[in-house]
């Protein structure tokens, strides 16, 4: 676990910010309800609701 600590706290903010920023322009692209219906049938699939 020595690895995670001693990188540098920018660099996880960075990350972070970065990958809010790839949210958020999925979102805005209309993605998140297609990644949602594909999630939401893979689950009644497996339950056999579906």
């Amino acid at each position: 676990m020595s690895f995670w600590k001693n990188r540098n706290a920018r660099a996880w903010i960075w990350g972070v910010l970065a990958g809010i920023t790839f949210l958020v322009i999925g979102a805005v692209q209309g993605q998140f309800s297609v990644i949602w219906q594909k999630a939401v049938m893979i689950c009644l699939e497996c339950i056999g609701i579906g």
